[in-house]
């Protein structure tokens, strides 16, 4: 049997194009001691992926000219000489943009725990690596605590989402940006939060943080980096918590982005700013899965998914995380499962 795979041609310099990806095909691999055959069953798409493809400092190795594509995916474990799994065994793990992958036996490579029973695509989102994000980055980073206000941007996205709503159940007063008069309704109309502001149609971005948060910020949930991180400088209060979750706004640049003026902020109102990854919580992102399973359960928590099928389709629907031309978390349905 063949394996597709989606390769990376060449390093994207701004937006990656079509020519940044190919198609190819090689045999199926085996597995060797220690390994588990996996065929990948869904596909998350990602903006740290758009970091792997640069040739550049990350806390991943960027991904090889000529190397599969790699991203987060669902899969079933096709064939295993790992004691831990078997045959039909469902997992999620990062892996690649291929049918068929090679693991290993790593506390990266998570069994999908049969007692939640939720459809496979939400351990891509609200109950993967994307809730996770926001769980672990408003409780255990931002520690936000009841009457503060929290800003958030990319709120509309699969991790702000999230995090906006789990900081209305802490007690705090969530304020979105996000993009277009849809999302913004989104988040005040169904999501809890306190205000949003649509960044596309606001022309003073500091002033609008000043109204929609008239008692300042204390917690900054960044997503996106870039010019909204300095307008949210000047709006902070003494002691205020920033998360750094992402710079979205800066991955395509073609010139080394500035940084914001007045990082000065942060010292004259003793704030900090703290840059954080989901996988330094990896011990404890089992019992967090239930947390957030339980939440689900009781209704708290609302999310999207948004599913593109077929493998072919990765590489165009990756620039939809860019263009903002989808809702949630973005999926590709590899095996045609959905």
């Amino acid at each position: 049997m063949d394996n597709r795979q989606i390769i990376l041609k060449q390093r994207p310099r701004g937006l990656p194009g079509p020519e940044c990806f190919e198609l190819r095909r090689t045999p199926m691999p085996q597995p060797a001691d220690g390994q588990v055959l996996l065929q990948n069953l869904y596909l998350s798409l990602d903006p740290a992926i758009r970091g792997w493809m640069d040739d550049a400092p990350s806390y991943l190795p960027p991904i090889e000219v000529g190397a599969v594509m790699r991203g987060t995916t669902v899969a079933r474990v096709v064939e295993s000489r790992v004691p831990r799994f078997n045959p039909g065994d469902l997992v999620h793990g990062l892996h690649g943009w291929e049918d068929y992958s090679i693991a290993e036996d790593s506390p990266f490579l998570f069994a999908i725990p049969p007692e939640i029973d939720r459809p496979l695509t939400n351990f891509l989102s609200v109950l993967g690596p994307t809730g996770l994000t926001a769980y672990f980055g408003m409780l255990e980073v931002a520690q936000a605590l009841p009457g503060e206000t929290v800003l958030v941007s990319g709120a509309a996205g699969a991790v702000g989402s999230i995090a906006g709503q789990i900081a209305t159940m802490l007690g705090c007063r969530a304020v979105g940006i996000a993009g277009g008069k849809k999302k913004c309704r989104w988040l005040t109309e169904s999501l809890g939060f306190a205000a949003a502001i649509d960044y596309k149609s606001t022309p003073d971005i500091t002033a609008a943080i000043r109204e929609a948060c008239p008692k300042g910020v204390d917690v900054y949930f960044d997503n996106v980096g870039g010019e909204i991180l300095e307008a949210v400088l000047d709006t902070i209060n003494v002691r205020a918590r920033i998360v750094m979750c992402g710079s979205v706004a800066t991955y395509n640049n073609t010139a080394p982005t500035p940084g914001p003026r007045n990082l000065w902020q942060l010292l004259v109102k003793t704030a900090s700013l703290e840059g954080y990854l989901v996988s330094s919580y990896l011990s404890e992102w089992p019992d967090a899965r239930l947390t957030l399973a339980q939440w689900l359960e009781e209704g708290h928590i609302e999310f999207r998914e948004h599913i593109d099928k077929g493998l072919e389709s990765a590489p165009v629907s990756f620039l939809r995380l860019f263009s903002g031309d989808h809702d949630g978390k973005l999926i590709v349905d590899i095996a045609g499962e959905s």
